[in-house]
């Protein structure tokens, strides 16, 4: 009981939204160890403190909900949303409006279309990693205590690495530097079918924290770039709808070919087609530029025209 929802606390400290294209700041992790500590200690030491597990976890909840408020003050205060669109009399009705518009858009805009098919199967391979990383390891026999504290690891590796990458997109391409990370995620993958150690445990989460924040934020710099700037609230909407609609099939189809099977490690090793799929679509991304670049001019002037 406590891997999934630790996993859970861990994970949801991590709030991604739209407007970090605005932020010129490199992506951090630093800031989710904080609270996940904390966590840690009333988790995993409740008994030293004398209340039982359930109030552990319930002060473990009540840890992140603070820190998302304390820290949510300052972007309230400070932020300004530079594109937006101005408040309408029937809002439902333009809403709606707006997203069927948007939904034919990227039907017409190859680039953006292939690169969300691509996002769509190499995300999901990295989230499914992500979630199922301490069940993988508990279904091996390894520590639970290790498992939990491995995932910490994660996350310090994470922080540095995520820098490092901001730094090589200043100076090599994006789209060669996201099929670096898939390539990396495949050998990860590879790497956990034959994990039967502790210290193997250790080691993949040291390469997972290695291009774990690298390969989410290339691909939200590199979808920055593809999407009209003024439509981008409702594009990187489409993008987190393609990421976190996707998290259900790599656990089903982990789980339908360990059943298949009768091995979790057969099962784990079915990610890597999730990687292969988005790697082959995102190469398609890449040839589809110079044609989707002039299918994009002539979309954004057919929805300025609609909106006027």
């Amino acid at each position: 009981m406590v891997f999934p929802i630790i996993c859970y606390v861990w994970e949801k400290v991590k709030l991604y939204i739209f407007y970090l294209h605005f932020i010129h700041a490199p992506p951090t992790n630093a800031g989710s160890c904080i609270p996940f500590i904390v966590s840690l200690v009333f988790v995993l030491g409740y008994q030293k403190m004398g209340f039982s597990f359930e109030t552990g976890m319930m002060i473990a909840f009540a840890v992140v909900a603070v820190w998302w408020l304390v820290m949510s003050l300052p972007l309230m205060k400070q932020y300004r949303q530079v594109h937006y669109v101005e408040r309408k009399p029937h809002a439902m009705r333009e809403s709606v409006g707006r997203i069927i518009e948007t939904l034919r858009s990227v039907r017409k805009q190859k680039k953006i279309f292939l690169f969300l098919i691509a996002f769509f199967f190499f995300i999901d391979g990295v989230y499914t990693i992500i979630d199922m990383a301490t069940a993988y390891g508990s279904a091996l026999g390894l520590d639970s205590t290790g498992l939990l504290l491995a995932l910490l690891v994660t996350q310090f590796v994470a922080f540095p690495f995520s820098i490092l990458f901001g730094r090589l997109a200043e100076k090599y391409d994006t789209g060669k530097l996201i099929l670096t990370c898939i390539a990396a995620y495949m050998g990860i993958t590879v790497f956990a079918v034959f994990m039967k150690a502790q210290w193997q445990f250790w080691v993949l989460a040291i390469f997972v924290g290695m291009f774990q924040g690298g390969i989410q934020a290339l691909s939200r710099s590199y979808f920055a770039k593809i999407v009209p700037p003024e439509r981008s609230g409702e594009y990187f909407g489409l993008m987190d709808i393609c990421g976190k609609g996707a998290s259900f099939m790599g656990t089903t189809v982990v789980g339908l070919t360990s059943q298949a099977f009768g091995s979790i490690n057969i099962g784990v090793s079915a990610i890597v087609f999730l990687f292969l799929a988005g790697a082959l679509f995102f190469m398609k991304t890449e040839h589809s530029g110079s044609e989707s670049t002039k299918n994009q001019e002539n979309v954004i002037m057919e929805q300025q025209m609609f909106h006027d």
